[in-house]
Parts: structure tokens; sequence; C-alpha cells
């Protein structure tokens, strides 16, 4: 299993709007303000990261600290 994202395509719609789907399914949809910043920063960017970082579907560090916290821990 590799750290790097993957299965984020998206599209534009008609009317502006950016869905971006996850493994085929959609995951959001992005509009107006949002929409435009995603298409500029999908150029410079790296495209799957950028989508990984929209949707909310990437790891974020934290999974080992979170492991060892008391409410977590098995009793």
């Amino acid at each position: 299993m590799s750290g790097a994202p993957e299965g984020f395509p998206y599209r534009v719609r008609k009317n502006g709007d950016v869905e971006v789907r996850h493994h085929g399914r959609p995951a959001v949809v992005l509009r107006g303000a949002a929409a435009a910043r995603f298409l500029t920063d999908v150029e410079t960017e790296d495209p799957q990261e950028l989508m990984a970082r929209v949707t909310g579907q990437y790891k974020h560090g934290n999974e080992r600290t979170a492991k060892q916290h008391p409410r977590t821990r098995q009793r």
C-alpha cells in the first residue's frame, strides 16, 4: 500500500461546479469560489494530493499518537 493518494478523478459541470469522485463515488461538489480556486490550484499542485485534501480522504499523521490516547487504549 503506497502513501500516495489515488483514485480521485474530477469533472467540471456545465454550470461551473467541480465534482470530485473517490473510487467511482461522488465525494464532494465544489461551487463558486471554491471551484474556481480548485481549478487554478490543480494546475500548479499535485492533483491527487489536492483532491485528497479537498475530500478529506487522507491521513492526518496523528494515527499513532491517537492509538495511545487513554480513550482509545484497549482495556
